[in-house]
């Protein structure tokens, strides 16, 4: 199966029809009066697409078991044919466009089961989505192509050349990879007075992120939000959490993690761990959602 563990649990809806042609009309009103032999054929069959939903990973290979937190079936009758009307609702992090297909599917083939003893001309056909909602292409806000970033790794071992930087270029992947500019990558020790003449400089400049990574940890030397802190304007606890969240879910030490963010004018500045993945974990779990900031800031939005 596709891994799927980098990504957000958002609510997911799909809704997908299946349509059953019948071939006289004798059928259709056997359908209303509830005289077919086998029994009432809407609600046989929407017990019946409710447990194939459940039962869609167990069929299909390539799709994720998870938990279906609704299901609803609407069938609607025009002429001779029977339109279904499959929907499913779900909170995870992959949608659920084919199990409301395959639900659509089974409701259809239980219809046909159920009506083949009086009508030999039934046909099933036009089994296909409708709409989903959910997920990254979902939230894909219209993001700013002109927005640049600063990457500061704070290390004392880094920057005395003892040790490879691999936190900071991987931040500097994630923002490439959504269209962010790098405008600076600079390495520098755990010094406090540095940390803040850095995040100074860069805002003067103009540079609309401003993301450290390193010195967020619990040691004597790890400084950094005890920098930023007094030159924010603002905190801004949601992507605190997002990070914070999202890095539990994975490894149970992400807790001890002291990451920040917040802003200076109209520049957002952003604390994250110095270790490789803490570094990659954080920024998978607020880009490029956290972009939409720069709609809302006052003066970020170039007409």
């Amino acid at each position: 199966m596709v891994d799927i563990t980098h990504k957000n649990t958002t609510l997911r809806t799909a809704v997908a029809q299946a349509i059953v042609s019948v071939s006289k009309p004798e059928t259709i009103e056997a359908i209303k009066n509830d005289t077919v032999p086998k029994g009432n054929v809407f609600a046989m069959s929407k017990a019946a697409g409710l447990l194939g939903v459940k039962r869609t990973p167990d069929i299909l290979p390539d799709c994720h078991p998870l938990p279906i937190e609704f299901t609803g079936v609407e069938y609607e009758i025009n002429g001779l044919e029977i339109t279904v009307i499959f929907t499913v609702k779900t909170i995870y992090k992959t949608g659920v466009e084919v199990e409301a297909m395959h639900g659509a599917s089974v409701v259809a083939l239980n219809i046909y089961d159920m009506l083949k003893p009086i009508d030999k001309g039934i046909e099933i056909h036009a089994i296909k989505l409708i709409n989903k909602k959910g997920g990254k292409s979902d939230f894909k806000d219209n993001f700013r192509k002109d927005l640049t970033a600063a990457v500061v790794v704070c290390s004392d071992t880094i920057s005395a050349g003892h040790k490879e930087d691999r936190a900071g270029k991987a931040i500097i992947e994630k923002l490439k990879s959504c269209d962010v500019s790098i405008a600076e990558y600079i390495i520098i020790p755990d010094e406090k007075d540095v940390i803040q003449s850095k995040v100074r400089q860069f805002q003067k400049e103009g540079i609309d992120m401003v993301i450290y990574t390193g010195g967020t940890g619990l040691s004597g030397r790890d400084v950094t939000p005890e920098a930023l802190i007094p030159l924010l304007d603002r905190r801004i606890p949601g992507i605190e959490e997002a990070i914070r969240s999202y890095g539990q879910e994975r490894m149970p030490y992400s807790m001890l993690s002291r990451s920040i963010a917040g802003t200076i004018n109209n520049t957002l500045v952003l604390a994250l761990p110095g270790s490789t993945n803490g570094a990659k974990e954080s920024m998978d779990a607020i880009f490029p959602s956290v972009l939409h900031i720069f709609r809302i800031l006052k003066g970020a939005r170039h007409d």
